[in-house]
């Protein structure tokens, strides 16, 4: 009798776990992906910038604030100064400047036809300069500082000719954020994705990766390791307010990651904005940066 008790109880107790496994609510993540597709995120996005009347009243813009440099690999450093973000249509600028003789500025521009990064001293770019030059279809795209330009490709998604796939829910320091892959015509060695906010739809942090592989070849005449080449560069915003009927980012972080076989580089820019002024004129040559 104590042995046929004892089947029945821990015939019970197997049920119970079984009921409780089969109750249980999914994963959050499980949860927040399903049956979303990246038709539906980008609408939802495009609902929490501001109504399809707000955004289309908004034809010009130029944005400023501060910015903080801060160099974090030797030799390390930092600076603040002031920062600009202006844009039309398809065309963008993004301007800082510091009070810096070795880093005085970056200064980044498309005319809607050609990209141009600056030197920030006679016949030099910056790390930033010569990985957006490398990669100008950031620009070109319209993909750089994100909601905060007029070029934000999101706005106008059918002229891009970009191919969206939705990747799920990831979890970011944090975050729960839906992840979608942003796919250039054509194709590009960058690997692209945009990531939103899983309660509000707001284009949270947008993440670039490119890896070179190694050389290979006859390495009987060099001592030098050859070694792959990575990039990442992340953009983050937060801060969301609205100015003039759209809501928007007013902070904005630029962080850059370079390991190659020279030894490695990571830097982050740091843009708190506090003007923004809509419908301006601009002068369209400001988006013409010259090299010099």
């Amino acid at each position: 009798m104590r042995t046929l008790h004892t089947r029945k109880l821990s015939i019970i107790l197997a049920l119970g776990l079984v009921s409780l496994l089969v109750c249980s609510p999914a994963p959050r993540s499980s949860a927040l992906a399903e049956k979303v597709t990246a038709q539906e995120i980008v609408a939802r996005h495009l609902e929490s910038i501001g109504s399809a009347q707000g955004r289309s009243a908004i034809n010009t813009r130029i944005i400023s604030g501060t910015s903080q440099v801060i160099f974090r690999t030797p030799p390390p450093g930092q600076a603040i100064g002031r920062a600009v973000l202006a844009s039309e249509g398809s065309k963008s600028l993004v301007g800082m400047s510091f009070p810096s003789p070795v880093y005085p500025r970056e200064q980044l521009g498309y005319n809607g036809e050609a990209f141009m990064a600056a030197f920030v001293v006679p016949g030099t770019r910056s790390a930033l300069g010569n990985f957006l030059m490398t990669h100008t279809l950031i620009f070109k795209q319209g993909l750089m500082s994100g909601t905060l330009s007029s070029a934000w490709p999101l706005l106008d998604a059918a002229t891009r000719n970009a191919r969206l796939e939705y990747s799920g829910v990831k979890e970011v320091d944090g975050d729960m954020l839906h992840e979608l892959k942003y796919l250039p015509r054509g194709g590009s060695d960058l690997k692209i994705s945009l990531f939103f906010d899983s309660a509000t739809f707001q284009h949270v942090r947008t993440v670039y990766e490119r890896v070179i592989p190694a050389t290979i070849g006859d390495r009987s005449y060099t001592n030098v390791e050859q070694r792959e080449t990575r990039y990442k560069m992340v953009e983050e915003f937060s801060l969301f307010k609205v100015e003039s009927g759209l809501k928007l980012p007013h902070i904005y972080k630029i962080k850059l990651a370079v390991d190659a076989t020279g030894g490695t580089f990571l830097a982050e820019w740091v843009i708190k904005l506090t003007q923004y002024d809509f419908n301006q004129k601009i002068d369209p040559s400001a988006f013409s940066v010259s090299a010099n």
